[in-house]
């Protein structure tokens, strides 16, 4: 079986202030209409992956158990993390080593972690984390 991952979803609070994040982060574009729901993609209609977001009551209360590993174009992993403290983004925690290697995870402004990861210009093509069996 193979399927289209359409949307990648966060609960939060304010979905179009989380939106607007991610939208200047990445780049993307935010789309919205009266419904609250608010989606973050490169072009509308989109046939790649989007951010959506969708308002709930409750708060985070746990570490998230999936993150984007995201890596900068134009800029340097270094740029990109200040940039993102200046959007309102906190880091969670450095793991840039001396060689230049490593990444840093951060969390945006509702603690929805993510990590930036050096960019291909800055290291080359990157290892696969994950590899395909059978």
């Amino acid at each position: 079986m193979r399927v289209h991952v359409n949307n990648i979803t966060f609960d939060c609070a304010d979905a179009r202030a989380l939106g607007h994040f991610w939208s200047h982060l990445t780049g993307w574009n935010l789309y919205y209409d009266d419904d609250p729901e608010v989606v973050v993609a490169p072009s509308y209609p989109y046939s790649g992956t989007g951010l959506l977001f969708i308002p709930v009551p409750e708060g985070k209360t746990a570490k998230n158990r999936v993150h984007l590993d995201l890596q900068p174009e134009g800029v340097t992993r270094d740029e990109a993390v200040v940039q993102a403290m200046a959007l309102g983004a906190t880091v969670v925690a450095d793991h840039r080593r001396s060689d230049g290697s490593g990444w840093v995870t951060l969390a945006d402004p509702e603690g929805n972690e993510f990590c930036f990861e050096r960019g291909e210009h800055e290291g080359g093509p990157r290892k696969p984390r994950a590899f395909r069996i059978g």
